[in-house]
């Protein structure tokens, strides 16, 4: 297992060159990239950033699922820079917040993100900034050093940056590895159809699927749809799939079944007893609910290999966390209360970006 220190870029990047990283069905036609090719298209945009941006200087990334998307974050990280995510459906107004308040001056996109972030940051179209040399070096860091910034949705108010150190990778293989059913099993292939501008996509997906050497399918998607659901786990031979809970009652709502998976995760919701039901019978297995947030992710996992699912129980504590539920003076209860996640979990924040009051709160 690889250790919180390493630079995530190197988790990321820790294979066979000529094994299969991403199965890119976003344009329709399969293509493999392979980790030499990932290398490759990250150490470009690296070289490229080296010359005007430093340790700690943040970039967004404004790209769908795609290999680009990846090499992008993996580029900022190698350099010691912090990663922004943002999100294409976003408004004017809720990129200008994020890349305002981040500091971001050049965003990483392409032709469509290029249009939506005009006037807000210096344009680099990823996929053609990056220019050919020698393989960029490692900026060393520890797992606390600063490395992505991932805005909350703001259900509970202003949308705040939880800032992640180089440890949140290492911090989330547990938990997917056990909402898979112990993920990395032959011809394990992941996707989802949350956007990797989310925690959701970006490290409950994308980044452990390339730490743990299993292939992830990048599949442009805008709103869900259940023809195209189906088609790209036909395309990109899917094997394991995180569904958020809409995409579920979607599938559910259509009437359809989808043979040949091997785990099915959900988090973001209870599902209920019924939702699981539909999908022991729509899947032919346990659909694994998991609970975290933007600030302190995959801490708790159901895994239909270690234990049956108990509908209206969200699972058990994954290892490297200690959660516990507490009352409203921070005892620990068997009554009803809030959960909470003991200090120094792997996948919990630094802070929240610039807000030192509401990171205390």
């Amino acid at each position: 297992m690889m250790t919180s220190a390493q630079n995530m870029a190197m988790q990321c990047l820790d294979h066979p060159e000529d094994q299969t990283a991403i199965v890119d069905v976003s344009h329709g036609v399969r293509r493999d990239v392979s980790y030499g090719k990932l290398t490759d298209m990250a150490d470009g945009i690296a070289r490229a950033l080296l010359a005007q941006v430093q340790p700690g200087d943040r970039v967004g990334v404004l790209l769908s699922q795609s290999p680009w998307c990846a090499a992008a974050h993996i580029a900022i990280w190698k350099i010691g820079a912090i990663s922004v995510p943002l999100f294409k459906l976003f408004k004017h107004d809720a990129l200008q917040s994020r890349i305002s308040d981040a500091g971001i001056h050049i965003v990483l996109t392409d032709g469509e993100g290029a249009a939506l972030v005009d006037g807000l940051a210096t344009v680099w179209l990823a996929d053609t900034c990056g220019v050919a040399g020698a393989v960029v070096p490692t900026q060393a860091v520890d797992h606390q050093s600063p490395a992505i910034i991932i805005y909350t949705s703001g259900t509970t108010g202003t949308a705040k940056g939880a800032l992640h150190g180089h440890g949140i990778l290492a911090g989330h293989l547990p938990g997917v590895s056990v909402s898979h059913n112990h993920l990395g099993h032959p011809d394990d292939c992941l996707w989802t159809p949350a956007d990797w501008a989310w925690i959701g996509g970006l490290f409950d997906v994308l980044m452990p699927g390339l730490a743990l050497g299993v292939p992830v399918v990048a599949a442009r998607m805008g709103k869900f749809s259940v023809e195209e659901c189906l088609q790209i786990i036909r395309q990109g031979a899917v094997r394991n799939v995180f569904f958020p809970p809409t995409a579920l009652r979607m599938l559910k709502a259509e009437g359809a079944r989808i043979d040949g998976l091997r785990s099915v995760a959900s988090g973001g919701e209870p599902l209920g007893a019924e939702m699981l039901a539909w999908g022991r019978d729509a899947f032919g297995l346990q659909i694994n609910e998991f609970y975290g947030q933007t600030e302190c992710n995959m801490t708790v996992s159901s895994c239909a290999a270690d234990f049956p699912a108990a509908p209206g129980c969200i699972g058990k504590p994954v290892d490297g966390h200690e959660v516990q539920v507490v009352d409203k003076d921070g005892n620990m209860t068997d009554a009803e209360g809030d959960i909470a996640v003991k200090r120094g979990s792997p996948s919990m924040m630094l802070e929240y970006w610039q807000r030192p009051d509401a990171t205390s709160e």
